[in-house]
């Protein structure tokens, strides 16, 4: 059992509340500091003192070209990362399998095959985006700025949405789901917290809160896939191509990614409840392709039943745990 495999004996209820914070800090507060020392480097150098006080969210994402600024905002997942690695290994006491999956290793397999779904799903909307509706998009290909954005996307992303994953399907939903003694909690909060995350996107500035639908509904589909599939694989390979064919293919001026993609989208979206029938029908189009592919049964036990957590008992013995 996947959410089982986090209680080795050093599974207090401390651990789980203050790796939570660390991790999270690590990536938004540590790794951010190379970007924020960058830009304010930048900008006193080139306007002086004075210019700190008049610098808002604009300033911040102009300072440097866009492949830049991608890169120093997507390296602060890599210590993110570390962060986690490190608080999971000499904390918990756990590896890499243990934190990610209930089977004998990381299935890469079903990770490139979420990867694969999802990557020619987002190519074969977006062409037909651009196919129905050519006049709202600009070609921006520029094959020295693409090829720059393609190496640090391709290196970067998936980092950065594997930190994403580790934090809510690894780390907060065994916590939780230890704590708790069941699945439900871990499903319920990671999805709704995981949504409600993105809640200072540009994208809620420019359409509402509405658009939180979308992030939550993003959220319970990593949620289930995760609890059914007993590890993260799956959303791990689904977070990487879906962010990553973003960054690549599209962006505008109200999105979270600001690149130099194939295409600029110049559109003035709304959204009302049409906006999320897409959704409706994607996200269980893609959990029944892969209940039927892995076989997923016993939905209910799955996703809200109990779990039998181990008796604390703050001994480790570490032939039972194998190194990352």
């Amino acid at each position: 059992m996947f959410i089982k495999r986090g209680a080795n004996g050093l599974h207090d209820t401390w651990k789980w509340v203050i790796g939570a914070i660390v991790i999270f800090l690590g990536c938004q507060l540590l790794g951010a500091l190379p970007f924020t020392i960058a830009v304010f480097y930048k900008q006193i150098s080139a306007n002086g003192v004075d210019a700190v006080a008049s610098m808002d969210e604009s300033t911040l994402m102009t300072t440097f070209s866009k492949n830049l600024t991608f890169f120093l905002l997507m390296f602060s997942f890599v210590v993110g990362t570390l962060t986690w690695w490190i608080w999971i290994k000499y904390i918990h006491k756990l590896s890499w399998t243990e934190t990610t999956t209930s089977r004998v290793a990381f299935d890469w397999n079903r990770a490139f095959f979420a990867f694969g779904v999802v990557g020619l799903v987002s190519v074969v909307t977006t062409a037909l985006g651009y196919y129905l509706e050519p006049e709202v998009y600009i070609w921006n290909f520029d094959a020295t700025n693409f090829a720059l954005l393609a190496v640090i996307a391709i290196v970067l992303v998936p980092i950065q949405t594997t930190w994403e994953e580790l934090l809510f399907r690894s780390y907060a939903m065994q916590g939780l789901g230890i704590i708790a003694g069941n699945r439900a909690v871990p499903y319920v909060i990671t999805s709704l917290v995981f949504g409600m995350m993105h809640i200072f996107n540009p994208e809620i500035a420019k359409m509402g809160y509405i658009v939180m639908i979308w992030y939550i509904g993003t959220g319970f589909l990593l949620g289930t896939v995760t609890l059914m599939d007993e590890g993260t694989e799956l959303a791990i390979g689904f977070h990487a191509a879906n962010n990553l064919f973003i960054a690549l293919l599209v962006t505008a001026d109200w999105t979270a990614f600001q690149t130099d993609s194939l295409l600029i989208d110049t559109s003035d979206p709304t959204a009302d409840w049409t906006t999320f029938i897409p959704m409706l029908i994607y996200y269980p189009a893609l959990i029944l392709l892969f209940a039927k592919k892995y076989k997923w049964n016993n939905w209910s036990q799955k996703l809200f039943g109990k779990i039998d957590v181990p008796v604390l008992n703050n001994t480790y013995d570490p032939q039972n745990t194998s190194s990352l």
